[in-house]
């Protein structure tokens, strides 16, 4: 059994599982699903402050405080005693590619060259980390909720604006792809 849970499994698994997350916790509770909105959660809660779009019964979401609390112990579990022994397979092609732009060393599927803390002091390293960190949360926020929660909750949902931001979310991820990132690591 443990061999099977160290192995990689394949994608459609993944995602039916993930899937299934969805009518479960409608089912059990009327409840959505989205990672971002715990960020305004622990803001709520730990911030006296009197802004007001923290102030509001965070205590009704605890629930989504604990399921994030569980995709960190699951992580974790997983990242100590669930790990493979065998390397982590990159496509060759993907390998030369990224290798012409100067990207040698991996931890993984992470390059280390660009995410490092040895790379914030170069301004790829800065833009990727810094830059790139602050436009996700910015874009999470003006979205009205992150990937997860549209993609996966609001699209299952039937939701009209959740299928834009999808849309928006692929079209930023394909033109970052092909013009953003090679612009970037020529610098």
């Amino acid at each position: 059994m443990l061999s099977f849970l160290q192995q990689p499994w394949h994608w459609s698994i993944a995602g039916v599982l993930i899937g299934l997350t969805v009518p479960t916790l409608l089912l059990l509770g009327n409840k959505y699903f989205g990672i971002s909105a715990n960020l305004r959660h622990i803001c709520a809660a730990c911030l006296p402050a009197n802004i007001p779009f923290f102030q509001y019964d965070w205590k009704k979401e605890i629930w989504n405080l604990f399921f994030i609390g569980g995709v960190f112990v699951g992580g974790f579990i997983a990242a100590h005693f669930l790990q493979n022994p065998e390397p982590i397979q990159i496509a060759a092609a993907t390998k030369a590619t990224l290798e012409m732009q100067g990207i040698h060393e991996f931890t993984g599927l992470i390059p280390n060259d660009l995410f490092s803390f040895a790379s914030l002091g170069t301004i790829r390293g800065f833009i990727i980390i810094v830059l790139g960190g602050f436009l996700v949360g910015f874009g999470t926020r003006y979205a009205g909720g992150c990937t997860s929660g549209h993609a996966i909750m609001g699209l299952s949902d039937l939701q009209i604006p959740s299928l834009i931001a999808t849309i928006c979310f692929m079209i930023g991820g394909f033109v970052m792809t092909w013009f953003g990132l090679p612009f970037i690591l020529n610098l």
